[in-house]
């Protein structure tokens, strides 16, 4: 997984969109005006932080203790930054992302959330919700 790939992934959720508010070389998605994945790197490793909900961020901390570490610059308990580049597998990175999205959706205001309704339901049919 990389940035280039996160990104296609997550502008197709409904309502994301890319800003660059911290550095220009530091891209951010959103969905609506909330940031849901912050993609960065060090040294020229690339990461991504991403929300996550409490317990699955131990989970995933203690799965891939050298690739996912508490999110930098972010409440530790509710972000994760994942290290990108093999440790965890694509579908794994996706699946954080596509959670981390949902966390971010759950949390806007209902008429947002009433607004992204339709969309949600074809973009992920096999969610309940």
């Amino acid at each position: 997984m990389n940035h280039e790939k996160l990104l296609r992934i997550g502008l197709g959720y409904p309502g994301a969109s890319v800003k660059t508010p911290f550095d220009p070389h530091m891209p951010v998605l959103f969905v609506k005006d909330k940031m849901f994945a912050l993609l960065g790197s060090t040294g020229g490793v690339e990461s991504v932080n991403l929300k996550v909900s409490p317990d699955e961020a131990w989970l995933q901390r203690e799965t891939y203790p050298d690739a996912v570490l508490p999110g930098y610059h972010m409440n530790k308990r509710h972000w994760n930054t994942v290290v990108l580049g093999g440790a965890v597998p694509d579908d794994v990175v996706e699946g954080m992302l596509q959670e981390s999205y949902l966390l971010v959706v759950a949390g806007l205001p209902k008429a947002v959330r009433a607004e992204l309704a339709a969309s949600l339901k074809r973009a992920f049919p096999d969610r309940g919700d």
